[in-house]
């Protein structure tokens, strides 16, 4: 039996077949894949995963490829660490972190969405790829294409961090940096995609691309024994992987993978751009859009996408939101990278300075298990720690020199 229906509105349910296209032609909202869990029933089991690669291509049943991968066969299947040190300095009884800061080939989650996107970009015939994006899409979407031998075009807010546009232009894609926010790169990528056959990952190929996300969720269950955890939060920036996730933990609800859907999601923004949080903190399904004024550029989404969608994952849920300032950010990040080692972005640090707000306000109690989402990797975003971190001492290549510095260390520190 096919596992794909195609396309439906989210909104009014028509049905579409499958094809590069994003937007119902009735009442103009998002599409979305539509599965036959039916014949999924009984295909998809705890064995058959596990039987699967290392990757995310395990789930490949529950993902809307047709035909074979085309590229990213290693992306995915990320650590899920017990993160006792946080913990204890948390006081939290159980705690993990999903490291995507490490996923290949471009250390983001955004590898697991292009890989689906590109993959099935080939399965309709485009020989170019596309995307607006704050940076870690740039990243992986020229990095995949690479692969996949398509041409590129990455369009970027110009002021994006410098280590991200390194880390997209050593793939040698065409990088176009445009004077404005991202909310104006992404409309101006929406008449480039109008006038040009280009598959724009998060425009027009964007009902398939956002499937990619739902890994990131069935990875954490499957880590976690085939468990839910009590509490997940995660970073928004569009609002897509917190949908997703909550759409991975139901799926797997229906096929009989968990018992049931008992996690409470929760949501982290920047405070200088948070219209997710703000509707879920206001209980208001209305997002009224900001101009992004924030150190997490990768979140510097201020008219969000999924933003609706995303609070009403979080209001099924259960869960909640919070907001964390530029300083509260740099302190998470700062926190992780003592605790468990772990340099995240920006983001991560969102995330984690959430958690803990959430946790100190009693919203997430201590004695129930969590799992924080870290997105990316630090070494992208290191300029926010420059004015923060310094060189302890500067010697001469001598013992006595040392020695003397040392003495001074030990008397500043008792």
């Amino acid at each position: 039996m096919e596992k794909l229906r195609g396309l439906k509105c989210r909104e009014c349910g028509r049905g579409y077949p499958s094809a590069p296209s994003h937007v119902c032609e009735f009442c103009f909202g998002p599409l979305e894949v539509d599965y036959d869990y039916g014949a999924l029933k009984g295909r998809v089991t705890r064995d058959s995963i596990a039987a699967g690669p290392p990757s995310i291509w395990r789930y490949k049943d529950l993902l809307p490829i047709d035909g074979d991968v085309a590229v990213g066969h290693h992306v995915g299947f990320t650590p899920l660490i017990r993160a006792e040190n946080l913990a204890h300095e948390l006081g939290v009884k159980e705690l993990y972190i999903k490291n995507d800061s490490v996923c290949h080939p471009t250390w983001s989650f955004k590898d697991r969405v292009v890989s689906v996107a590109v993959t099935k970009a080939r399965e309709f015939g485009f020989d170019t790829v596309a995307c607006a994006s704050t940076g870690n899409l740039a990243n992986s979407v020229a990095a995949h294409a690479a692969e996949g031998r398509l041409r590129s075009y990455i369009f970027i807010p110009a002021d994006l961090e410098p280590g991200k546009v390194v880390g997209t232009l050593v793939y040698q894609p065409t990088l176009v940096a445009v004077e404005g926010t991202y909310d104006e790169v992404n409309r101006l990528c929406s008449e480039v995609a109008d006038k040009y056959r280009w598959a724009f990952v998060n425009i027009n190929i964007r009902p398939y691309y956002a499937e990619g996300s739902k890994t990131y969720g069935y990875e954490i269950l499957e880590q976690l024994g085939w468990r839910t955890p009590a509490h997940i939060v995660v970073p928004c920036a569009g609002g897509s992987l917190i949908t997703k996730i909550w759409k991975a933990i139901k799926e797997c609800e229906v096929l009989g993978l968990v018992d049931r859907a008992a996690t409470k999601m929760h949501a982290a923004q920047a405070a200088g751009c948070g219209p997710i949080v703000t509707m879920i903190k206001t209980d208001s399904d209305v997002l009224r859009p900001v101009r992004p004024s924030t150190i997490a550029k990768s979140l510097a989404i201020g008219n969000p996408a999924d933003g609706y969608y995303a609070y009403r994952a979080v209001k099924e849920s259960g869960g909640s939101g919070e907001h964390t300032t530029d300083a509260e950010i740099i302190e998470g990040m700062l926190l992780l990278a003592r605790t468990e080692g772990i340099f995240t972005e920006t983001a991560g640090g969102v995330t984690v300075a959430a958690t803990k707000k959430l946790l100190d306000a009693g919203v997430i109690p201590r004695h129930e298990s969590v799992v924080i989402c870290i997105t990316g990797n630090g070494l992208k975003t290191p300029d926010v720690l420059y004015e923060r971190l310094e060189t302890h001492v500067t010697i001469r290549p001598a013992l006595s020199a040392f020695d003397r510095a040392l003495a001074e260390l030990k008397s500043k520190t008792s």
